[in-house]
């Protein structure tokens, strides 16, 4: 069964706080469920204990997806990474959540606005045999909790391209499942078709968003920062990109779970009631061309 969601980085930005911060979550919740939205990710406006955020969410009403979670698994090992996640642990199984997103956030660099792309971390030899261990190590923690591990490649990070993902994947065990961000690998110079195909079988979450060529080659070319890039626009909702929906989606016939509209801009630019609806009518089209399963 395919659920559409949508995450509140459409209206306000988690990595520049400024960006849509005069939108309240109020006018975010309201406008998602007016479009149809039936599911939202949490964002840096939501109350983080179930007690308070239930009522808010029930008077729309949304269902709580999931939400980001920062890893550092280069620098801790999984138990402690466990004790670090035990609150966000709880608040999704207060909600009947069943995914748990991380990304590993060790020395990343898509926070620091001042920061170009091209210094995004990488890792060593050593590293990569830790963070895979511990990762998988973690899935598995989380797998006795009921949540299922849903890993969030994304720009300026340990994790960014196709290679790196591959790598990651092959590496750890089957507790680990893949979040597609159809957006971050096209960015990234990869092909999300591809990764669709090659790991249907452990994608367990997808997000959405589409890029603008023009302005990523621009980023490249200035090799600006994500936050910089971002501000000019270099992602928008699907189907007002350059990524081919339906060609992804064939790859994952099978598919069961949430598809997110997770399309950071500048609202002032880009006002997400208008452009949550275009990604929302797109995406349902691009969701029954595809002949995935409703």
């Amino acid at each position: 069964m395919i659920r559409i969601g949508a995450n509140p980085i459409c209206w306000s930005n988690d990595d520049k706080q400024d960006i849509g911060g005069d939108i309240s979550l109020e006018q975010c919740l309201s406008e998602a469920k007016a479009i149809g939205i039936e599911g939202m990710e949490l964002g840096h406006k939501f109350p983080r204990d179930a007690e308070t955020l239930r009522p808010i969410l029930a008077g729309y009403p949304l269902d709580l997806v999931g939400g980001w979670y920062s890893t550092f698994l280069i620098e801790r090992d999984a138990e402690e990474e466990l004790k670090q996640a035990r609150a966000h642990i709880d608040l999704l199984k207060a909600f009947g959540c069943k995914v748990f997103i991380v990304a590993e956030c060790t020395r990343t660099i898509h926070g620091t606005q001042s920061a170009p792309l091209s210094t995004r971390p990488v890792m060593t030899e050593v590293e990569w045999g830790r963070f895979t261990a511990r990762l998988t190590e973690f899935a598995d923690y989380l797998s006795r909790e009921g949540l299922t591990l849903v890993y969030h490649h994304h720009m300026g990070t340990v994790i960014q391209t196709e290679a790196d993902i591959d790598r990651m994947m092959e590496a750890t065990g089957p507790a680990v499942k893949l979040l597609l961000d159809t957006g971050h690998i096209t960015w990234a110079g990869g092909d999300p078709a591809r990764l669709a195909r090659h790991y249907r079988s452990r994608i367990a979450h997808v997000h959405t968003k589409d890029v603008r060529p023009d302005v990523a080659k621009q980023a490249a070319a200035g090799d600006w920062s994500f936050l910089d890039s971002v501000l000019a626009g270099v992602y928008t909702v699907p189907g007002d990109g350059a990524i081919d929906y339906v060609s992804v989606f064939k790859q994952i016939p099978d598919y069961s779970g949430w598809i997110i509209i997770e399309a950071e801009q500048d609202p002032v630019k880009a006002p997400p009631a208008h452009y949550v609806k275009m990604g929302f009518d797109n995406l349902n089209r691009f969701i029954d061309a595809a002949g995935l399963k409703r």
